[in-house]
């Protein structure tokens, strides 16, 4: 049963003419007798009494109301799909982790509502497995995440590599290690640890570095939020390992202080370079076919490029200086 055949069917039924169902559907009339016959061969009943005017048989009367909601369906899902690659959806889902939300976005999510008003933004702030995760089951129509190669290895996502940043030291503005700009990691070793839970990046991150190092993590207290960090950290010993982007109102705060970390010394005393995340947007094929989807993407990369000229010049003006 093929759905041409069940509009050609609704045709007749609705004229009462094999002919008049031909006009009507644009073509011809040993079309509409053959779309009907393979209609009854499938059934194994005729739907039609044949004579001057084409009567429903009981068969036929059966099936009318079944094909007319058929094809009020596939009308409905037709009518979804064009609205769909018209732009006209009623929302737009992103998933994205903490510090990406609070400092990055904002200005994004202000462009794009003033170029789709009609479209209503659900942003979600997640660790990056758990962003993968909604995307991968359709909850989210794009999702920046610190990156994760083996997470993203499918043929249908695409990723867009933003920034990377540096990671720092988190501590309280009487740490004993404040006195030091570079901190090292044997000193880190030395204090428990503030990392952020299960799923997110950063706690395989900081957990990574720590065993290629052959040091101890001292996990005191896992969290999933910035401002309880920045609570647990004011209080007394504890350091907190985070990106650069996360550590904006803590670098104001009077009562902590942020250090860089010393590169890596390797046995044979080669410095290699300071640990370092790489935050990307990732979304999938057939989403980037949908234009409000595709257009996000685009305001999010000329953003974050934006950034990065900027970025650049300020360094390359300081050197010049």
């Amino acid at each position: 049963m093929r759905l041409e055949q069940l509009q050609a069917f609704l045709a007749v039924a609705q004229s009462g003419s094999f002919q008049q169902a031909a006009r009507q559907c644009g073509v011809t009339q040993s079309t509409i007798s053959r779309q009907i016959q393979g209609l009854e061969a499938d059934l194994g009943m005729p739907l039609f009494h044949r004579g001057a005017h084409s009567k429903l048989t009981l068969a036929g009367e059966q099936l009318l109301p079944h094909a007319r909601k058929i094809d009020q369906e596939w009308q409905s899902a037709v009518s979804a799909i064009t609205d769909l690659r018209d732009g006209k959806q009623p929302e737009l889902c992103v998933a994205a982790i903490q510090s990406v939300c609070a400092y990055y976005l904002p200005p994004v999510l202000q462009q794009f509502s003033q170029l789709y008003p009609k479209v209503q933004l659900r942003v979600t702030s997640l660790g990056s497995d758990r962003s993968l995760k909604v995307l991968k089951d359709g909850l989210v129509d794009l999702a920046i995440v610190m990156n994760n190669p083996f997470l993203l290895q499918t043929a249908e996502a695409v990723v867009d590599s933003l920034y990377h940043e540096p990671i720092q030291v988190l501590m309280a503005a009487d740490h004993p290690l404040v006195s030091q700009n570079w901190v090292r990691w044997v000193d880190l070793a030395q204090y428990p640890q503030v990392v952020f839970k299960d799923g997110y990046g950063m706690q395989r991150l900081v957990q990574e570095q720590f065993r290629q190092l052959g040091l101890e993590l001292k996990v005191a207290i896992e969290l999933n939020t910035l401002e309880a960090f920045r609570g647990v950290i004011r209080q007394g010993l504890m350091l907190a390992l985070l990106p650069q982007g996360a550590l904006v109102e803590s670098s104001t705060d009077p009562t902590l202080a942020v250090r860089e970390l010393a590169p890596v010394t390797s046995s044979k005393g080669f410095s290699a370079a300071v640990l370092t995340r790489e935050v990307v947007m990732v979304t999938t094929q057939d989403r980037l076919l949908i234009p409000p989807i595709a257009n996000f993407r685009r305001l999010v990369q000329d953003f974050f490029s934006a950034q990065v000229r900027s970025a650049t010049d300020s360094t390359l003006s300081l050197s010049g200086a």
